[in-house]
């Protein structure tokens, strides 16, 4: 038997069903009664809610059982839960959503294709709820993935990578809750021409993040941070306190360059203006998937720059510390400095301080 089911707002979005249903399910112009749309908590799209007296224009549609046990899946692991219309005899979905009305913008709608790709290969693994509880980082996630396959990669000495050069034969997740751990059965070309046997690969999986530090060239100085780190704790570094750049993840609807100029708020009060970008570049490419951009800001630090801040919604505790450049490359030549991005900072600033100085002077 089919199961009708009317869907308005995000989940009525036509690429979105077409990945869900796999064209299994026609749909057709419908509207309902005691629905409107509202902006939904957990991103920028659009969820059903109840309000008397309204209506809503959506589609309908009859779906057999293996494309409704997918929607299913999907909506609910995507915070929506599914209630009877009695008016329309039908299933729908609605979800947690603030006042007022959203319109979903490209960029972001292919965001949320690609978090339905993550969905969709997790059904039979992993429940709903246990999806929803890590939305974001896997809205993260799905925003990284866009951005690497979007950027251009230069191929001058290194292999030229095409489709068929890798295959994944098998993906599994044995663990997930703030990061995630997933294993891979996949083979890829090797440099003869062939292609080997598949072998298991474990990656740990998070999303692409920013570092920056500012430099101030008039007075020669910068600002770096200190804070916990949980990292050289589970190494069993006694110092588990470490000097860095301001650094933190992008969003999934924000670039890089955005997300710097944020961090730099939250983590040092400080608004940023010109960024000068060092590079990018993935920290540990043996088993990790993260992706930083570093950034120099040139700004003004004045005397009183320096503070104590981070959100504390998020348990940050972070110092900061102004420090002369000839101060930062003694802390690198000593080892305080031990964290990758800003010992790579510190070396770009070190090359390109003289034209900063000399920008700075002109004007």
């Amino acid at each position: 038997m089919r199961s009708p089911v009317f869907l308005a707002g995000l989940a009525a979005e036509a690429s979105l069903l077409r990945l869900i249903l796999d064209d299994r399910g026609a749909a057709e112009p419908s509207a309902a009664e005691g629905l409107v749309l509202v902006e939904a908590v957990e991103g920028p799209w659009t969820v059903a809610q109840h309000r008397d007296g309204a209506s809503l224009a959506g589609v309908l549609l009859h779906l057999d059982a293996a494309p409704a046990q997918r929607l299913d899946f999907v909506l609910k692991s995507l915070g929506l839960r599914p209630v009877t219309l009695a008016s329309r005899q039908a299933v729908t979905y609605i979800g947690q959503g603030h006042p007022g009305l959203a319109k979903i913008a490209p960029v972001d709608l292919a965001v949320v294709e690609a978090l339905v790709l993550d969905i969709l290969a997790l059904q039979g693994h992993a429940s709903p709820q246990a999806i929803h509880n890590r939305l974001y980082l896997m809205l993260v996630r799905a925003a990284s993935g866009l951005r690497a396959a979007a950027e251009a990669r230069p191929t001058t000495l290194r292999h030229r990578s095409s489709p068929d050069d890798i295959a994944i034969v098998a993906r599994r997740q044995p663990y997930a809750f703030f990061f995630a751990m997933e294993e891979y059965d996949v083979s890829w070309r090797r440099f003869d021409g062939t292609v080997g046997a598949p072998v298991t690969r474990a990656a740990f999986v998070s999303g692409d993040a920013v570092t920056v530090l500012p430099y101030d060239p008039v007075r020669d100085r910068v600002l770096v941070v200190e804070q916990y780190r949980a990292g050289p704790m589970a190494r069993g570094d006694r110092q588990c306190w470490q000097i860095e750049a301001i650094a933190g993840r992008v969003d999934p609807f924000e670039t890089p360059e955005h997300a710097a100029r944020r961090e730099a708020v939250e983590e040092a009060g400080l608004t940023l203006t010109v960024l000068e970008r060092v590079g990018g570049y993935y920290p540990s490419t043996g088993a990790v998937s993260e992706y930083l951009y570093s950034y120099v800001a040139v700004t003004d630090l004045p005397d009183g720059s320096a503070g104590v801040f981070g959100l504390e919604s998020e348990a940050e505790d972070i110092r900061g510390h102004l420090i002369a450049f000839d101060r930062l490359m003694d802390l690198l030549a000593s080892g305080e400095i031990q964290n990758a991005p800003l010992l790579l900072t510190a070396l770009w600033l070190q090359r390109e301080r003289p034209r900063l100085r000399q920008g700075a002077a002109g004007a």
